[in-house]
């Protein structure tokens, strides 16, 4: 695919002349609707709470750098269930776990569509991809095969291996940092874990080979589709900036997503001349599914359904590796337990097998922890109502973004005890779960559109951070104190940490 470069902008009298004439239509159009708003007129009926629109704007103003946070905090004068405008975009934020359970569980139909998000448009990703995809026989299809060949229990327990490997590596890298005793940049060694533990599920062979270009190239691809999909995109706010894309952010996802594209096209070209090649991958049962019935799933499906796979499993999964490995950090007493733990069960300075995650209660409870407050996706993926929908007596309007603020829900004083402070402890008897049912706790979502790949990222936490706190100490760079260290967070698709954690490893004696 050739590559895709935007021309310069210039601002010829015409294009001025049009720039005038649309901000002169906007203002009317806003004179218009405030009047209207005024006397009363047109302004749907017994909306949710929510604070007063201004014109043009609506509530943009009130988002700010870490809209988590803010509407949280406005969720506290308005209630759990809160009507914005976003632009021209209508929204519904929740911020309770009783709100989210009726959303989620109760009404999870009515609520099961998507918003979709001017990025993914590029390449038509929408259209094919599981993610974004309305509830429908094509949808069903996709959620089936991800379901039964990649993360049903049988598959996962088939594959450890693979994931095994992968640890083993990460491990041998933070052995290499201790004989020269460099940092480790925590999120980006799980980032290439995790990514060449996907590709090797997927396609049998890594990705990421720091030796190779291509490796490289596909690692900083996606990457870069995670900083594109996690900026603020005025065109989401105002569609009728759509044909404009004035940040340029559909224009880099076409690049991005078609590198991506052309890369996983090679590797089923080259599957399908290497014919007698059984791997038993996920690859492989997609071609034998197009093979079968090709109205079930086509070439474009599975290799959306890839770029699916890559966007969705990598970012998540490394953050929250970071995130527990920052929390352990500020809070060396409980580190120390969960190494005890650890030493006890499964033996000093060993990697841990997954059939070892349920004889480490402790460090499940610290995951666990991890997840409930610092969700993967703060928001989880916007969903949005087909048709006029009534909530808890409300009417919500057909076609509003529905943002579910498990940040809010996670930190909500009514929930839980000393909600702010990193507790694992409080898991050791709670019973609670991250699977979807306890809707006080849903990092990964609920209902029908629960992410699928949750049990492989439930694994892979266990098993990174265990492996790394049974193999090596762990000291803050730059002699930093953990009553000094950084927790700030960093907002896009997915909550990193604003400054990226680097820890020095030493060997346990």
């Amino acid at each position: 695919m050739s590559h895709y470069h935007a021309a310069s902008p210039r601002y010829e009298p015409a294009s001025m002349e049009f720039l005038v004439t649309a901000v002169g239509l906007l203002l009317f159009y806003a004179l218009v609707r405030v009047t209207l708003t005024v006397l009363g007129i047109g302004k749907p009926k017994n909306l949710p709470p929510g604070p007063t629109p201004l014109p043009i704007i609506g509530n943009l103003h009130l988002l700010g750098d870490q809209p988590h946070q803010s509407l949280a905090k406005l969720a506290k004068i308005h209630g759990p269930i809160m009507f914005l405008k976003l632009g021209r975009t209508s929204a519904l934020v929740i911020s309770s776990a009783a709100a989210a359970k009726e959303v989620l569980q109760k009404q999870d139909l009515a609520f099961s569509s998507r918003h979709i998000p001017d990025a993914v448009t590029a390449h038509n990703q929408f259209l094919y991809s599981v993610v974004w995809l309305p509830v429908s026989t094509q949808w069903r299809t996709l959620r089936r095969i991800l379901n039964t060949h990649i993360f049903s229990n049988n598959s996962l327990d088939a594959n450890q291996h693979l994931r095994r490997q992968k640890v083993e590596k990460l491990v041998a890298y933070c052995r290499k940092a201790c004989q020269t005793e460099e940092p480790v940049n925590i999120s980006r060694a799980a980032f290439r874990t995790t990514l060449n533990l996907l590709s090797n599920t997927l396609f049998s062979k890594d990705l990421t080979d720091p030796d190779e270009d291509s490796g490289k190239e596909f690692k900083e691809l996606v990457g870069n589709i995670m900083v594109e999909a996690g900026k603020p995109n005025l065109v989401d706010f105002f569609p009728v900036l759509k044909k404009i894309d004035p940040q340029g952010i559909r224009r880099r996802m076409t690049h991005y997503f078609g590198n991506a594209l052309e890369i996983f096209e090679a590797l089923i070209e080259k599957r399908l001349v290497i014919s007698e090649s059984k791997q038993d991958d996920l690859l492989d049962v997609c071609l034998k599914i197009n093979l079968e019935n090709p109205d079930e799933i086509n070439r474009t499906h599975i290799k959306s359904l890839f770029l699916d796979l890559f966007v969705a499993g990598t970012d998540t999964t490394s953050n929250s590796l970071e995130w527990a490995m920052a929390e352990l950090l500020c809070n060396p007493h409980i580190m120390t337990k969960a190494k005890k733990e650890l030493e006890e069960v499964v033996g000093k300075a060993k990697i841990i097998e997954e059939s070892d995650i349920q004889r480490l209660p402790y460090l499940q409870c610290i995951v666990k922890e991890t997840l409930r407050i610092h969700p993967p996706v703060p928001f989880l993926i916007p969903r949005k109502t087909k048709t006029k929908v009534k909530l808890n007596g409300y009417i919500v309007p057909k076609g509003t973004q529905v943002l579910v603020n498990v940040w809010a829900i996670g930190r909500d004083s009514t929930l839980w005890n000393d909600a702010l402070n990193f507790v694992p402890e409080r898991f050791l008897t709670s019973g609670l779960d991250v699977r979807g049912r306890d809707f006080e706790l849903i990092p990964f979502g609920a209902g029908r559109r629960i992410c699928p790949g949750l049990p492989l990222a439930v694994r892979m936490l266990h098993v990174m951070l265990g492996s790394l706190l049974n193999s090596f100490n762990w000291n803050l760079d730059s002699g930093l104190g953990h009553h000094e260290f950084d927790m700030n967070e960093k907002f896009g698709i997915t909550l990193q940490k604003d400054n990226p954690l680097c820890v020095v490893p030493s060997v346990i004696n």
